[in-house]
């Protein structure tokens, strides 16, 4: 019996490289389902995560301009409400005053804030006191949720 030569070793690991070069096709495939897989599993999931955020959002916001109306009525009662969302806000840097209480932030104040469309206005004057406001937020086409505010000012 005698031994394997060197040439015989390496020929015989030559044909072994050749049968085993990558994946094959179906090895391949195999994986690229099984990654659709789990997208059709996960990607529903993040549109529902981000739907429920935006909807936070929205309501976190409509609060906001809840505290910023009644506290731009405290520190303006010469005009009670504020006419418009933008009276809210102001231009960073920012200087109190009727047009520009600086309340909320310019993005906020310009009426547009995940995915939701907000207006705020001060109505029913009264000696020129806006003595109610109404606030909302409109979604836009990814959710179907609306949230609406409104409040009144007691004349004492």
């Amino acid at each position: 019996m005698t031994l394997p030569t060197r040439q015989d070793l390496a020929g015989q690991e030559e044909e072994t490289m050749k049968k085993h070069k990558g994946f094959s096709l179906i090895e391949l495939l195999i994986v690229v389902a099984i990654i659709l897989i789990i997208a059709a599993i996960a990607i529903p999931n993040l549109m529902r995560a981000r739907i429920a955020a935006n909807e936070s959002s929205a309501v976190a916001s409509i609060r906001t301009i809840n505290t910023a109306e009644v506290s731009y009525s405290t520190a303006y009662p010469s005009s009670g409400f504020a006419a418009a969302l933008a009276n809210l806000g102001g231009a960073t840097p920012c200087t109190p005053v009727v047009a520009t209480g600086c309340l909320i932030d310019n993005v906020l104040a310009g009426g547009t804030k995940s995915g939701y469309s907000f207006l705020a206005t001060g109505a029913n004057p009264v000696n020129g006191i806006n003595t109610t406001y109404a606030a909302g937020a409109a979604p836009s086409p990814s959710t179907n949720r609306e949230y609406v505010s409104s409040a009144r000012l007691k004349m004492v």
